[in-house]
């Protein structure tokens, strides 16, 4: 590449992760030529670091959980997971840190790729740093759209902490052994999950939040019935501790947590599990006005606000909206089809639930945690609704009082709330806690979004036996 050459597409996506994909997807579908440009693995952080990799971890947990929880087939297990067969599939399920295939599919679908670190150089340009270090600089028709995601966030001021290299969820997913022990800091999902996994496969693990509870997004049943099956598995979950230090003398020895109440445990590694931030900081915002480092803030098509054109996205978890894949995806679509609707000089329909406004995120993201029991919530939690002054009553029923979930595990044990707006006749929300409850959330969701009144709801009649009658049960009593 020479020192300042220059190409001209229609869009530019900074950024190949999921998000990137779909949106460079749906505008190359539009005919419209899409570049990528990608700084590490195409695939992106769930591909690698993340939701694959954390849930091929996860996958033998729940799997050998369920054997164990029947008679005739608990009698057959012998011992725990194979620690190294876990790893291995893991390994398989992101080819290695290899992403060949994934560039295949771009090619594949008729999308550009280049590699090296994107930044914004005015309007409707990009400039890329190559691996080599030559520049290439990138324009665009009609959009540039940024989609590069998060990075973990690591608390300022805790005296050792750089010493102490602590994991993030990078390392967390991708470690090549089991640690002796590990302590994790932070009681949100990736704290909760990987608690759960390295727990599972053999380490010995000390669970610490600064709060009072686990996922404190959720209803609060759910951290408790999740800090309930990690006891039980043996992680010591301690709330309300604060980590004052972190010692680490040698670098390859153990390091030492140090808590606000001078207790000291000592561990092999140390996971940060503390938020994530946005991936802003050396993307060039300050050529178009915009605040290096923070999250681009949108509208609900995805256009970054303060840019006066139009012609700059933020889709994905750089954008704040919902810090989850699958929105991620979702918004990717709606801004990929509004971008090519409008290079075709046709309306946008920007209407609530309208094709181009992503309107899920805020009334329908759902969301699983894969923990052991899983917690499976959908829309607005009881206190959420109430705060945004909805009139509104919690349905909550014991999921093991449904005969499927008898018979799916012996002594099975959760719950199941939805939220009812009294006013409407319809939910806004739904959580459901307990084994298998992952594959019960897609009906909530559906019930959610597509607004189904409760009246039409009750002749969605579920099959018996299974989990899913619970909805008789919540819908009888929300409609009294």
């Amino acid at each position: 590449m020479s020192d300042r050459e220059t190409q001209e597409y229609d869009v530019i996506v900074l950024g190949a992760g999921p998000t990137g994909e779909n949106l460079a997807d749906r505008t190359t579908a539009a005919g419209l030529r899409t570049v990528v440009v990608e700084s590490e693995l195409v695939g992106g952080e769930c591909s690698y670091w993340a939701c694959m990799p954390s849930k091929a971890l996860l996958r033998p947990v729940a799997a050998l959980a369920g054997a164990r929880a029947v008679a005739g087939s608990r009698e057959a297990v012998r011992g725990g997971l194979d620690a190294a067969a876990v790893l291995a599939r893991r390994d398989s399920f992101t080819s290695h840190w290899q992403d060949d295939g994934q560039v295949e599919w771009l090619r594949g679908a008729g999308i550009e790729l280049v590699r090296g670190h994107g930044r914004l150089s005015g309007e409707r340009t990009v400039t890329v740093t190559a691996p080599d270090g030559g520049e290439l600089v990138l324009r665009a028709r009609h959009a540039v759209a940024v989609c590069t995601g998060t990075r973990a966030l690591l608390p300022g001021g805790v005296p050792g902490l750089d010493a102490a290299r602590p994991w993030t969820s990078r390392e967390a997913t991708a470690a090549k052994e089991v640690p002796g022990r590990l302590v994790v800091v932070g009681g949100g999902v990736v704290g909760v999950e990987m608690a759960t996994a390295w727990r599972a496969l053999g380490a010995e693990v000390v669970l610490l939040v600064r709060g009072g509870g686990l996922l404190p997004r959720m209803e609060p049943f759910a951290g408790e019935l999740v800090a309930d099956g990690l006891r039980e598995a043996g992680v010591d979950v301690r709330t309300g501790a604060s980590v004052a230090s972190l010692e680490r003398p040698a670098a390859d020895g153990p390091v030492t947590v140090v808590l606000e109440d001078g207790e000291r445990l000592t561990a092999d590694e140390v996971l940060y599990a503390t938020g994530r931030a946005p991936r802003t900081e050396d993307l060039g915002l300050e050529t178009v006005g915009l605040e290096p480092g923070g999250w681009l803030e949108t509208d609900d098509g995805c256009v970054v606000r303060g840019v006066a054109g139009g012609w700059l996205y933020a889709a994905g978890d750089v954008n704040h909206r919902a810090l989850l894949t699958h929105q991620g995806k979702y918004q990717a679509r709606i801004a990929g089809n509004a971008i090519g609707a409008l290079a075709k000089g046709q309306p946008l329909d920007t209407a609530r639930w309208g094709a181009h406004v992503a309107s899920a995120d805020t009334a329908g993201a759902p969301q699983v945690v894969f923990t052991e029991p899983e917690a499976a919530a959908v829309g607005l939690s009881l206190a959420e609704a109430q705060r945004a002054g909805l009139r509104v009553k919690a349905v909550d029923h014991d999921l093991g009082q449904v005969a499927g979930a008898s018979l799916y595990a012996d002594g099975y044990r959760g719950r199941a709330r939805v939220v009812f707006d009294l006013d409407r006749g319809l939910l806004v929300g739904a959580t459901f806690v307990g084994p298998g409850v992952a594959e019960l959330l897609h009906s909530a969701t559906v019930a959610v979004v597509g607004e189904v009144p409760i009246d039409r709801l009750w002749h969605a009649v579920p099959s018996y036996p299974t989990m899913s009658e619970v909805w008789l049960r919540l819908l009888e009593d929300c409609r009294g």
